[in-house]
């Protein structure tokens, strides 16, 4: 990897863990000087690796910057005796406790203490007095190190709104003096959903990433080691949900089988000219028979619990679309699944796969028929499935459709895997 593109992708992973140590550290009061203090440590690598060369161990010498910086911010007395020191005094419960800090400073970078302050982080972001939104926005932000124009793209909107909420978000945390400690039974329960929706939009964004015209990150996220790194290190946050044994829960279990199932199938959505595969059209071969196992051994966890979540629903969904043989058990037990999770929890996307596997089971016919009642004209996928369902029947409709989808495609990975199937429409 290039120093053009180990840059941002340290930042992608190492960002997040120095602002959650620090904020472990100084308190969510200071959430912004922990983003300022980690922003500045990659700032001085971006000044400072071009003209020394890379150091040998790029990782470790973050580290020792933002630890440096921390130090430094820490001993300016002026903001340490006006603003960090009652705060430490507070925490630590003793006079004084400020005092000795300062004499000693550690800033703990160790993987367990990262872990750990990771772990805490998640939680303290998604507390009940701030929106889901704005919990989600801010998790994505300090826990995933998201630029806001990514977290704008991810809820359809623009950067200053982002801003704003974000702003808004930690004003009401510190207002509410949220701790970053561990919580109980009952505030899990009350925040684990939000947590688990963050994490699933990182795999998501991981996932799903292509590039964007004109977005210089976004192409360089939608390499393939950078898209395979996003998603497991969303199934790594999975994971120390499941190590503890507080959150070690039915839907955590649920949704990290859901991302094995997705993550085995990802070498095989990319074509050798980095253009999109679509399911139908993946080599089998490319499917990582380890992951699927993995998620089979999660899935049968999830199992123990009571309540039935939107993530046990789709990781049997995702579960059946990595059984290789292409039978009708196969398609109707996905029907049925997606019958189920619209009643559960409806939504455009769920609805239009739900069209393919009924085409599958009852023929295009009675798919388009549900198709067309979905109305969704500025999806290209949804005017991709209307060419599937037409093609083999009427040609013509088939590849007006197609050009539909392509004239609606968000990236020229979708455009390509489209424009073969205009071509092979006219055949």
């Amino acid at each position: 990897m290039g120093q053009n593109e180990l840059i941002p992708h340290l930042f992608r992973t190492e960002y997040r863990k120095i602002v959650s140590v620090l904020c472990a550290r100084f308190g969510l009061g200071q959430m912004e000087a922990a983003e300022d203090i980690a922003s500045e440590t990659f700032l001085a690598a971006m000044q400072t690796w071009p003209l020394n060369g890379l150091p040998p161990h790029p990782v470790a010498w973050l580290y020792h910057v933002a630890k440096n910086k921390a130090r430094n911010y820490l001993q300016r007395e002026s903001v340490f005796r006006g603003k960090i020191a009652p705060e430490l005094r507070q925490a630590d419960g003793a006079p004084g406790a400020g005092d000795a800090a300062i004499e000693g400073v550690e800033i703990d970078l160790s993987t367990a203490n990262i872990e750990d302050s990771q772990l805490r982080m998640m939680f303290a972001i998604c507390h009940p007095s701030i929106p889901t939104e704005a919990q989600i926005g801010l998790s994505l932000r300090i826990l995933c190190g998201f630029g806001i124009e990514e977290i704008a793209d991810a809820f359809l909107t623009n950067k200053a709104t982002i801003n704003k909420r974000l702003f808004r978000a930690r004003e009401r945390l510190r207002e509410e003096k949220v701790d970053i400690v561990v919580v109980d039974a009952r505030e899990v329960e009350g925040r684990l959903p939000a947590v688990l929706t963050t994490i699933y939009l990182l795999f998501t964004e991981g996932y799903y990433s292509v590039p964007r015209d004109g977005v210089a990150f976004a192409k360089a996220l939608a390499t393939e080691g950078m898209r395979s790194e996003l998603c497991h290190e969303a199934m790594r946050l999975c994971r120390m949900l499941i190590d503890n044994p507080l959150t070690d829960q039915p839907a955590v279990n649920a949704l990290l089988a859901l991302m094995c199932f997705h993550a085995s199938r990802l070498d095989a959505r990319v074509g050798v000219q980095g253009e999109l595969v679509l399911y139908a059209d993946q080599e089998v071969s490319r499917w990582d028979a380890e992951l699927i196992s993995e998620g089979a051994y999660f899935m049968r966890r999830s199992a123990s619990g009571a309540v039935l979540t939107k993530y046990h629903l789709e990781a049997n969904i995702a579960y059946w679309h990595c059984v290789k043989e292409d039978s009708a058990e196969k398609w109707e037990n996905i029907l049925q699944l997606y019958n189920h999770l619209l009643q559960l929890e409806y939504s455009p996307v769920a609805a239009l796969n739900r069209t393919y596997a009924l085409a599958r089971v009852r023929g295009n016919a009675v798919a388009l028929l549900e198709a067309e009642k979905l109305k969704l004209t500025t999806n290209p996928y949804y005017f991709a499935l209307l060419g599937e369902l037409h093609a083999g029947t009427d040609a013509g409709k088939a590849r007006i459709c197609y050009e539909h989808a392509a004239s609606l495609a968000k990236s020229e990975a979708d455009r390509q895997a489209l424009m073969k199937k205009i071509v092979g429409s006219g055949r």
